[in-house]
């Protein structure tokens, strides 16, 4: 079975969903989800369109962008379609060129992609840590506030309350872990100043 994905950002881009749906009818897609949503939100019917995908079936969208947020997205899908032997096909993505992870080619400009993104992903990695180390010899660099430090007060409260630290971590919203933290930091501080 050939399944289509179309997807476009607004609820005001009608014809391009239509034309999105009308190529995926033409390349042979005898199911179609699509769906009106930025590609940062939740994304359902991608999400139905990959769970109702079997073996031997090959995924079908126009365009990289209306499927994957980034190479890694994409890399991720294609890891799930592979995962149930499925293949995917996008219609265009340079002009008139087309990539069909079903094809020793396709599969090629897939690691291609995939690899330049990898680069591209190192080397902002890169300079974001020149930049932090630029800006710690100058002295500018503060770093990230921990979130739950800042927040000592009202854990040590709500557990004087008696609310549990998973409850503690929900109302606050900060990680289990770092109220677990701030905890301990607080009876190794009363340990020290009752000594």
């Amino acid at each position: 079975m050939i399944v289509g994905y179309a997807r476009t950002s607004s609820l005001a881009q009608v014809a391009g969903l239509e034309a999105q749906e009308r190529d995926l009818r033409a390349a042979g897609c005898t199911k179609i989800f699509s769906e009106q949503v930025s590609s940062v939100a939740e994304r359902q019917q991608l999400e139905a369109a990959l769970d109702y995908v079997r073996e031997g079936d090959q995924f079908v969208c126009t365009k990289l962008d209306r499927l994957a947020r980034s190479v890694a997205d994409l890399l991720a899908i294609v890891a799930r379609l592979e995962t149930k032997r499925v293949s995917l096909r996008v219609l265009s993505i340079s002009g008139n060129q087309t990539l069909d992870t079903a094809t020793s080619t396709g599969r090629l400009m897939l690691g291609v992609i995939g690899a330049v993104g990898q680069a591209e992903r190192e080397a902002m990695l890169e300079r974001q840590r020149e930049g932090i180390a630029t800006a710690k010899r100058e002295g500018r660099y503060k770093g990230r506030v921990p979130t739950a430090r800042r927040q000592a007060a009202q854990v040590a409260r709500l557990k004087a309350e008696g609310v549990r630290p998973s409850e503690i971590a929900l109302r606050l919203g900060i990680g289990r872990a770092s109220v677990y933290r701030v905890l301990g930091e607080q009876d190794a501080s009363e340990s020290r100043n009752a000594a």
